[in-house]
Formats: structure tokens, C-alpha cells, sequence
């Protein structure tokens, strides 16, 4: 028998509203056994359980494993892990590969240890970053190829003739997760870091700029200027117009396209420049 594990219903949104996972809708529609316990570690929860089953297929679950649940089934668990492992063990992957302005990344189909995301990889597919990509958007495409990817590695795996390759922990870095501070831009950091941070925390904790009035910004979109090079203290709006807001880096300038102020909606840069002034004002970290 099936059984779906997924987190406890929590409050999401701006009405902090109590609200089911994705994962707990898509069960209750299909009429699958489901359960959502607060931890894993809880004492009762393996003695509890249905009927061992053959395989544990664990993604974006949050929460590490006990070794109790990760034996109870007979060919144990596997993880479909958004990162081409080794690099990016961890509970950010995508968000650190944008950041790191990785070219590529992908999925592994991984036989899960205590470990943090240590164990052999059954499977591997991998696809490439897009200039202008954010975590969001490849999100979404990594989702649909992890998917595909589970499609294929399952057979053998469940045949017990998938050879898992070990990892080579030389060469394993480390993902941790965003922390909301680390969205506020620093304008002394070079304008494609800028850039690629920009798009790393887009849809979540979204980059941050502060104007020296006080001012926060919300920051959507953001491209480093090519052969853009200025001598100006970083911080400083050197221009700002149709195109949008360009403002002066560690190294080069970097311009701001789709913003949102406090308590507004996201809009491109002409639309909040036609209702605010940055006249004497310049950005700081």
C-alpha cells in the first residue's frame, strides 16, 4: 500500500493563512493513505506505519531522516536532489548555483545515508543555468527533470540491479540555507555578483536595496551593464531612465529593471520612476 508523507499544514501568504502543502492536496485528491507528522523523529511513527513497503522516494521533504525511517523499507530511500552531486549538499542547491554563477546543474537520484545528502547516486541529468535564470524558474524545469529522471532510475532500482556510484567527498560543497539578510544588496560586491544574487533570490527572500532617505526596494530584475565602468563610490545612481535605475558597483554597474516598493506592486523601473524621485539620493548597504 502507498503511503504519502508530507509536512504538517502551516501558515502561508500575506494572511498567514493555514494552508496544505501541494503534495498533501495532489494525495487527498488521488485517495492516498497520507500522513504528516511533526517531526520524524517522533518515537511511534516507524511502529505505525503500514506494511514495509519496497521504497521511500523522499523530495524537498526539509527534514532529515532517522535511521529507523530510512531502513524501514526494503530497498531503503532514495532522494531526488536538485543539485549535480557532490557540489551542493544542502538544503539550497539551486539558490547556490545561481549564486555561484554556475553554468550547470541538474538532478541526482540518490540512495539516501545519514548523511547529509552523502550517499551513491543511482542516476544523473543534467541541464544548464540560463544567463537571465532565476531559482525560481529553474526550479520549476528541475522539478520536471527530476521527475523524468525518478521515471527512469525506478526499474533498476526496484530490480535491485541499479549499481549505485559512490560520491567523491573531495569534492563536495556545501548549500546551506538563505537567510533573509543575505538578500540586502552590498554595493561594494562586483555588479555580476550583484546581478546573480538578484536572480538566486527570486521569488524567495527577493534582493533588497536601500536608498539613503530610507527608502527600500524590493529588486525583481536586475542585469549587469556590459563595459559599463564608472568613477563613482558605490551605490551611486549614475543614471536612470526607460531602461532602468543604474547604480554604480564595487566593480561596474549594475541596472535595475523590476522593482517593488513597500506595501506596492512588483513594476518595471520607468513605471516607478514616473511617480518617485531619486533625485540626491544614492543607494547604500
Amino acid at each position: 500500500m502507498p503511503l504519502v508523507l508530507t509536512q504538517p499544514d502551516r501558515p502561508a501568504g500575506r494572511g498567514r493563512r493555514v494552508t496544505a502543502s501541494p503534495v498533501k492536496e495532489l494525495a487527498v485528491e488521488l485517495d492516498l493513505p497520507l500522513a504528516q507528522p511533526v517531526t520524524l523523529r517522533e518515537a511511534t511513527l516507524v511502529p505505525n506505519l503500514p506494511e514495509r513497503p519496497d521504497l521511500m522516494v523522499v523530495i524537498a521533504y526539509g527534514l532529515l531522516l532517522p535511521r529507523a525511517l530510512l531502513e524501514w523499507p526494503r530497498l531503503g530511500c532514495v532522494n531526488l536532489h536538485a543539485s549535480l552531486l557532490p557540489r551542493w549538499r544542502g538544503a539550497a542547491p539551486i539558490q547556490r548555483a545561481v549564486l555561484a554563477g554556475d553554468a550547470v546543474t541538474g538532478i541526482s537520484v540518490m540512495q539516501m545515508d545519514a548523511g547529509l545528502d552523502t550517499g551513491p547516486v543511482h542516476l544523473e541529468r543534467s541541464t544548464a543555468i540560463g544567463a537571465q535564470e532565476t531559482a525560481g524558474a529553474l526550479h520549476e524545469r528541475l522539478a520536471a527533470l527530476a521527475a523524468e529522471a525518478l521515471l527512469v532510475a525506478l526499474p533498476s532500482i526496484l530490480a535491485g540491479t541499479s549499481v549505485a556510484v559512490p560520491q567523491q567527498s573531495a569534492l563536495a560543497t556545501v548549500a546551506p540555507k538563505i537567510a533573509k539578510i543575505e538578500a540586502l544588496l552590498d554595493w561594494r560586491e562586483p555588479a555580476p555578483l550583484l546581478e546573480r544574487r538578484v536572480r538566486a533570490f527570486n521569488p524567495w527572500p527577493v534582493a533588497e536595496a536601500k536608498l539613503s532617505d530610507g527608502r527600500r526596494l524590493r529588486v525583481f530584475e536586475a542585469v549587469a551593464v556590459a563595459a559599463a565602468s564608472v568613477a563613482a563610490p558605490p551605490g551611486t545612481i549614475v543614471a536612470a531612465g526607460r531602461a532602468g535605475i543604474d547604480v554604480a558597483a564595487g566593480e561596474g554597474v549594475l541596472r535595475l529593471r523590476r522593482i517593488q516598493p513597500p506595501s506596492g506592486r512588483t513594476m518595471d523601473v520607468e513605471a516607478y520612476l514616473a511617480a518617485h524621485a531619486l533625485t540626491g539620493v544614492a543607494f547604500v548597504a
